[in-house]
């Protein structure tokens, strides 16, 4: 096929860039989680078109490298089911696109959120008469779950059960502490063997609702219709068996339930937060917990931490500098939970404030959230010595992190905006914080005329004045910098 041949017209082209743009998100959005969408697509637009080329606009430099490593081809696949004459998608910042309803596209109006109806214990299923289930969870799958020398043999049975449920590794009794991912092992093995055996009765729940759901059934005097439908599940998963210590009457019914579904090789899963010698229960009860598999569920090591980390972080759709990943993987060591919660933290911090999360931000962050801050500070490696001014250098390190632009690119001859927009941030804060004069600047800058230095920095001061967010970026800077 010759390339220079004209390709053929759009059908039904949009009349404007504005409706362009907007058709291309309709066929982009049905593909990502909510979330990630409107967080990247939030204050984007297409400003124009050029010999094939699709020019997107972008409000903020780190949605660029965001942009080329994860949506590019989407956005062209996109762009050419509209108009095959789009050849490919070239992206731009334009920082006057941020916040600008008459110039980007409102997301919240044109992709507003569904509203689900709420319905009383949507938590739960009524199975049968006498029977209830909590749902299973569809985010949780035995391929998402990271394995690491703390959980193989756990993960490796659950897989085992899947294959065959009920066969030799009947009961499964996997044991661990909080937040170490056994309700994700027992609610995933769940859904596999669902996905295996559509037609099977596999009922979730906990030893507190097993429990309340016996009480229920004496006082109602239906016990007998109780124990026949327990009795007929084809899956029974309990988690946290712990709590049924001391309640008598629940050990009993639950004794005769586990005899007869074991018997009939039903699979039995059993969660709780130790071995089953070391459980307050009847003994006839661990004895039988002993018969099958027992799996512990330990505190990950660095490794599998690090690997339960960029996971997440791939979940989230946001790139952390593997800096930080690290340094919450070797400092968050109790449980996954707390890992996740660290990260979540992060995340947020990223959306809401638009920082990039950082070693020292993340530091904060762990400070905060620990009963005693000066301890965790000790501890995560911030015991911060006599403060010092940074030197120029770090400065424009920070500012090359932030904008995700090259410091050779930023003391070059390059004027376009992504390149303009963070060498006057880094002449500011040289200047303000640092008393660095006009001539050293222009110096540092490629030797640059210290009248072109005066005028950036008074572009600079008036850009801060009139643009919020270009002054939340600056702050953000001298905070990750130490300048404030």
């Amino acid at each position: 096929m010759n390339p220079t041949a004209t390709l053929p017209a759009p059908v039904n082209a949009p009349a404007s860039s504005a409706d362009l743009w907007l058709e291309i998100l309709k066929l982009i959005e049905p593909k990502i989680q909510r979330g990630p969408f409107i967080t990247w697509f939030k204050d984007t637009a297409v400003l124009g078109s050029e010999e094939g080329s699709l020019i997107v606009g972008l409000p903020l430099p780190m949605f660029l490298t965001w942009h080329m490593e994860h949506y590019r081809v989407m956005t062209l696949e996109a762009a050419q089911t509209i108009d095959p004459s789009i050849r490919q998608v070239v992206y731009t910042v334009d920082v006057g696109l941020k916040d600008n309803r008459e110039r980007s596209t409102d997301l919240l109006e044109h992709f507003p959120e569904v509203k689900k109806r709420k319905i009383a214990g949507r938590q739960e299923v009524r199975m049968a008469e006498g029977i209830v289930s909590k749902i299973l969870s569809p985010r949780y799958s035995l391929e998402k779950f990271i394995v690491g020398s703390n959980n193989r043999l756990a993960h490796a049975a659950c897989m085992a059960v899947c294959s065959q449920p009920g066969g030799k590794y009947n009961p499964l009794f996997l044991y661990g502490g909080v937040g170490l991912g056994k309700t994700h092992l027992l609610q995933a093995t769940g859904n596999s063997i669902l996905k295996n055996h559509p037609r099977a009765t596999v009922v979730y729940t906990t030893s507190e609702d097993f429990t309340n759901q016996v009480v229920e059934a004496i006082q109602h005097g239906k016990m007998e219709q109780f124990n026949r439908r327990y009795r007929t599940v084809d899956v029974l998963i309990i988690d946290d068996i712990q709590f049924i210590a001391n309640k008598d009457r629940t050990q009993e019914i639950f004794f005769h339930t586990f005899n007869t579904l074991y018997e009939e090789r039903k699979q039995i899963i059993i969660s709780a937060d130790r071995p089953p010698q070391e459980l307050q229960l009847e003994d006839r009860l661990t004895s039988r917990f002993a018969r099958g598999m027992i799996a512990d569920v330990s505190a990950p090591d660095y490794e599998t931490r690090l690997a339960i980390l960029r996971d997440k972080a791939a979940e989230y759709e946001i790139f952390l500098d593997r800096s930080v990943l690290e340094f919450i993987a070797e400092h968050v060591t109790r449980n996954v939970r707390e890992l996740e919660g660290i990260l979540t933290q992060a995340v947020a911090l990223y959306e809401l404030e638009q920082r990039m999360p950082t070693v020292r931000s993340i530091a904060e962050i762990m400070a905060k959230l620990s009963m005693d801050p000066l301890q965790d500070e000790e501890k995560v490696g911030f015991n911060t010595p006599p403060k010092r001014k940074p030197t120029f250098q770090e400065v424009m390190e920070a500012v090359s992190r932030y904008y995700s632009v090259s410091i050779q690119d930023m003391i070059g001859a390059s004027r376009v905006r992504e390149i303009l927009l963070p060498r006057q941030v880094a002449m500011f804060l040289g200047k303000k914080h640092l008393g660095m004069s006009q001539v050293r600047i222009g110096e540092v800058f490629g030797g640059r005329d210290h009248t072109t230095v005066l005028n950036a920095l008074k572009k600079m001061e008036e850009k801060m004045h009139q643009d919020s967010q270009l002054l939340r970026e600056v702050r953000a800077i001298e905070v990750e910098v130490g300048l404030a």
